[in-house]
């Protein structure tokens, strides 16, 4: 069993273990590969394939792969401007899972998008103060 606090969890009352703040329970995530790489496009349509990498800790290949996966079912739009590739993300697209039927990827983008924007406006706390 791993460390952590049993909270209770409502009507059956049974606990749940919830780890210590900062500790890590595996290494899934709850956004899949395809989902990581659709939000940082949305976030920044002239990034490049090493930049969204980067950001989502995937190969390059697999990101190229997942890209190419995103255009053909049509929820990305690529368009050479020069050498580089801008990418225009489909809000309109429908989720593919049979449980989420008739939702669009939309309004699930642009709440994680503005969660980004919004991390990275607020100011550090001072240490010394």
């Amino acid at each position: 069993m791993r460390a952590g606090t049993y909270l209770p969890t409502g009507r059956d009352q049974r606990p749940l273990l919830a780890s210590p703040p900062g500790e890590r329970r595996g290494k899934w995530t709850l956004l899949t590969g395809h989902g990581h790489v659709l939000v940082e496009i949305a976030r920044d349509p002239q990034a490049r394939i090493r930049d969204i990498s980067a950001a989502v800790g995937l190969t390059e290949g697999t990101v190229q792969a997942i890209v190419a996966d995103l255009a053909a079912e049509g929820y990305i739009t690529r368009t050479r401007t020069g050498r580089r590739t801008v990418y225009t993300v489909n809000p309109d697209s429908l989720f593919r899972h049979p449980t989420q039927t008739g939702l669009r990827v939309g309004r699930l983008l642009t709440l994680l998008t503005e969660i980004k924007d919004h991390d990275e406006s607020e100011p550090t706390a001072d240490p010394g103060s």
